[in-house]
Parts: C-alpha cells; structure tokens; sequence
C-alpha cells in the first residue's frame, strides 16, 4: 500500500488555512472513488482504498455491534468534523457507531456529537495518524470511546474517558483475546476473528 499524500503544512494566519482548505476542497473533488481525503491538524492525507483483511475486521466489529445492539447505526465511510484534529479537521473514521438516524442528512461531513464510539483499523500508511493526530481528535470532540484495532502492533486498544485532547482510560488486549466494550455496549468483542 502506498503512503498517504501530504499537502505542507502552512500553519499561521487565515489565508495560509484558507488555501489548505481550498486544496482540501480540490483534492476531495478529484479523488477517485474508494480514496479517502483527511484534513488532520492542518496536513491534507489522501489514503487509497482499503485492502480486504482490513475491511474483513470493520465488518466482523460492525457485526458483533449489531448482534448485541441492533438499536445502533454502524456508519463506515461517514465524514466526522473533529476540530481536535485540527482547526478544520475532517476526518472519515473506519467506523462509527451512533444511534440510527443520526447522519440522515446530506452533508458531507457531521457533528460527531451522536458518536458513541469511533473505530481505526490501521494500516501502514495511517498507523501514525489513528494512534496520534486522530486519537487526540476523538478525545477532543468527547466521542466517548475510541476502538484502534492496530494490526501492526497487534492488539486492539479501547480509549475512553476523554478529557481535553486526551482519553484518560486505555484497554489493550493481544489481538485474539476478548475486548470488553463496557456500557451503552455490554459485551465482549471476539477479536479472534482479526
């Protein structure tokens, strides 16, 4: 898998932000289908499609979701506004969890408010992003919990508690071991199956 595409980072004032939106704008107009433009903390990170093993491990968390809690939305491809990530931050997490219904509009991107959690499966070219940039995101914008199912480590992580631009509360088990998702979830995740 390649690396992602960076654009600089130009930091300062509000033209510099404005002209790395507006590349944000041109690259998410152009990118071909399957590809996925991130703004996070002011870099542009354009990451191609995703390989089957990856995919395999958001549908097996996706599923054991909804064995045990068929009241939830399970959203994969859905743009997030996490301003943690950056001033402008957007982001499209692996997968998110939210009561039915909270995305039905047509925007693009969303408050992540009804996220009750967020989901990365990383990869090595977004690894450094789902354990940084990204993590400090979700904590700023109060997604109370963050799942990192880190293939390259080999475990599955479970931030909660976020205070700041940072979760207060990390589980992390050997991928192959059960990951208890506590309440509004309830149960054990089978990551046997990763």
């Amino acid at each position: 898998m390649t690396a992602p595409e960076r654009a600089p980072h130009t930091g300062g004032g509000g033209g510099a932000t404005s002209s790395v939106e507006d590349a944000f704008e041109a690259l998410s107009a152009a990118a071909p289908e399957g590809w996925r433009v991130e703004l996070i903390e002011g870099e542009i990170h354009v990451v191609p499609p995703a390989n089957g093993e990856h995919e395999e491990i958001v549908s097996e968390v996706s599923g054991q979701v909804r064995d045990h809690r068929k009241d939830l939305g399970r959203y994969t491809g859905i743009g997030l506004l996490v301003p943690g990530a950056s001033p402008a931050g957007r982001v499209v997490p692996d997968l998110v969890i939210a009561p039915k219904g909270s995305f039905s509009d047509a925007l693009e991107y969303h408050d992540p408010g009804p996220a009750m959690l967020v989901g990365e499966v990383t990869s090595p070219s977004t690894a450094d992003n789902d354990r940084g940039p990204k993590l400090r995101g979700y904590a700023q914008s109060g997604i109370a919990f963050y799942l990192l199912i880190d293939r390259e480590r080999g475990l599955a992580v479970l931030h909660s508690l976020p205070v700041g631009n940072r979760y207060t509360r990390k589980v992390e088990v050997d991928l192959s071991q059960p990951l208890s998702l506590p309440e509004p979830f309830g149960f054990d995740l089978d990551t046997s199956e990763f």
